[in-house]
């Protein structure tokens, strides 16, 4: 059974293994999406600058949280994280699920929606939320997150956004950011950009405080620098949003 989610709703999981896969429809003027992950530990931030899995970053060191890259389907365009729950650690308490548009607002992106699968079974999604940004400015959205409770697993679905960005986002949750490049990176921020701070996504119900598929061949070039797991100047740079969607 599908449980179709209102925004702060939330439904265990049996799934020991899921598939969250973002998806909306592409066209004239809609900009690409990206989804990403943040594990966040008991305190609700990330450990390290490796608990954030993003575009430059597909696969977390555990391995147990990965990005299986974006395709085209009948409904329109997906991008998807896939978790191996019974396999985080135990000192990640959340998973935050992330939306991205490269600095555009969302309010340009049309039908956008998160499906949570078991990845172990085909057939129907256990839920899916369709996802209604607040203002329509955000620039960054968590669509729902992934949490512990007790000794198992639940999806909330949030739909927070951010008028700063991946960069606001992503620095709001403990990831240190390169200032000097994403100010070379990026142009200069909207007026729509520059607006207050983000909503705060719901706190967790009283929380205890498969192998990777190769990316497909529409994913980023080789030409893109790549990031890994180690920054020998301490700080954690955030490149440029990852190219459009190939063959659109």
């Amino acid at each position: 059974m599908t449980h179709a989610m209102l925004k702060g709703s939330n439904v265990p999981l049996k799934a020991t293994t899921v598939r969250a896969v973002l998806r909306w429809t592409p066209g004239q003027g809609v900009p690409d999406v990206d989804v990403s992950a943040l594990l966040l530990g008991l305190d609700g931030r990330v450990r390290s600058d490796e608990d954030f899995v993003f575009y430059n970053q597909p696969r977390h060191p555990s391995g147990k949280v990965w990005r299986l890259g974006k395709k085209r389907v009948a409904e329109g365009l997906t991008d998807t994280i896939q978790t191996d729950l019974s396999g985080v650690e135990s000192g990640v308490g959340q998973i935050l699920l992330v939306a991205s548009a490269d600095g555009v607002t969302f309010d340009r992106v049309r039908s956008l929606s998160i499906l949570l699968y078991d990845a172990a079974a085909d057939g129907e999604p256990l839920a899916t939320f369709d996802i209604r940004p607040e203002t329509g400015q955000e620039t960054a959205l968590i669509c729902g997150e992934l949490y512990r409770r007790g000794e198992g697993w639940k999806f909330r679905a949030l739909g927070e956004g951010y008028s700063n960005g991946l960069k606001g986002l992503a620095t709001d949750f403990g990831i240190s950011v390169d200032e000097s490049e994403e100010a070379a990176a990026d142009p200069a921020p909207s007026q729509a950009q520059q607006a207050p701070g983000p909503s705060q996504p719901l706190p967790p119900e009283q929380p205890a405080s498969a192998v990777p598929q190769q990316q497909p061949s529409y994913g980023y070039p080789a030409s893109l620098p790549t990031y890994g797991y180690g920054y020998p100047d301490g700080a954690f740079r955030l490149p440029p949003q990852g190219p459009q969607f190939i063959g659109r």
